[in-house]
């Protein structure tokens, strides 16, 4: 399956439904720009190895190139959220309750922002469309079982992972350079920590930009009245998807900054440079494997791993408390307010 921008636009004009679907979908990419995409370039503000309005303005730049890069040539996370939930065979009902995901996720990430929390608007876009299908459906019927394991199984892994290359990369960098002048070998860290914050951003692109591509999708496929098994991502919706999230990202999100490169851990360049390159290639590994993981969680356990390297009381453990209570309830919390909205507004 494949559309036009034309064909599209015509969609648009015979059925307002998926307007109002398309019209949130689009106001979810653009406020994980705004609430996640801060995220991965944390460290190089608090670090000082960028200020904050140029390294908002390279994480833009780097996740539009992530989205299009890695959809173009590896879209197994967009297939996973593609199929995550079967909306059945009312077109009319299905984008109703696709638009009442959209709804959930939006109210969440905007709640968590305002706490200055940085939660997953991709554990966020799971649940809310469960929550959605669960409702259409009476029941856990639409729930595709396998699709729902990737997504635990990402979690679990992307966690993990993140945590121990962020250890080692720590480790392995103070010992590398432990007999270097430290001034000589922060301002090499400060320049190198650029180059790794903007791979931390193009994969931030590359992840949760397949994910919204994948629901967006599955919104035109229901649009015909049942989703196909497969779709060739066009080249129109990429672009659309990666400038409504570097929007989001230009907006700012410092709060989020503040939470993560400054009450979480505080990190000296060369530490800073170490988590930006483990997340960036724990996200990296976790996109070629197919699972819809989380960058927040990726890039924070990373940090983790930094400080706990130098010594555990580095992480400001009760910020770190605050934020993982954050993710477990978006898996409920998103889950029930995506049920109650497609509940609500099925009844019209």
């Amino acid at each position: 399956m494949t559309i036009s921008l034309a064909e599209f636009f015509g969609r648009l004009q015979e059925q307002p439904v998926l307007l109002g679907a398309a019209l949130l979908i689009l106001g979810v990419v653009l406020v994980n720009g705004w609430t996640d995409a801060p995220g991965a370039i944390a460290t190089c503000i608090s670090t000082r190895a960028m200020r904050p309005r140029p390294a908002i303005a390279m994480a833009a730049v780097c996740n539009l190139l992530g989205v299009v890069v890695m959809s173009t040539f590896h879209a197994s996370v967009a297939m996973t959220i593609y199929h995550i939930a079967d909306f059945g065979g009312d077109s009319r009902s299905a984008l109703v309750a696709l638009l009442a995901a959209m709804v959930a996720i939006i109210v969440w990430a905007t709640a968590a922002w305002l706490f200055g929390i940085p939660t997953s608007e991709s554990h966020a876009l799971v649940a809310g469309i469960s929550g959605a299908a669960v409702a259409l459906h009476g029941g856990f019927s639409g729930i595709h079982g396998g699709e729902w394991a990737k997504v635990l199984l990402g979690l679990f892994f992307s966690v993990a992972l993140g945590f121990l290359l962020g250890y080692c990369s720590a480790r392995l960098t103070a010992w590398l350079f432990r007999r270097r002048d430290r001034r000589d070998s922060a301002a090499f860290f400060r320049r190198a920590q650029i180059f790794a914050g903007a791979a931390m951003a193009f994969m931030h692109g590359a992840q949760d930009g397949q994910k919204f591509i994948g629901v967006f999708l599955l919104g035109v496929s229901l649009s015909a009245g049942q989703a196909s098994s497969a779709f060739t991502i066009p080249l129109w919706l990429m672009l659309l998807c990666s400038a409504f999230m570097a929007l989001g990202t230009s907006m700012g999100g410092l709060r989020i900054v503040k939470t993560m490169g400054m009450d979480m851990v505080r990190l000296s360049p060369y530490q800073g440079f170490s988590a930006d390159l483990a997340g960036a290639v724990s996200l990296l590994v976790s996109t070629l494997a197919g699972f819809p993981v989380s960058t927040t969680h990726t890039k924070t356990t990373a940090m983790m791993g930094v400080g706990a390297a130098r010594k555990l009381s580095s992480v400001h453990w009760g910020v770190v408390g605050e934020m993982a209570l954050a993710w477990l309830l978006t898996f409920p919390g998103c889950a029930l307010i995506g049920y109650l909205m497609a509940k609500l507004l099925l009844m019209f």
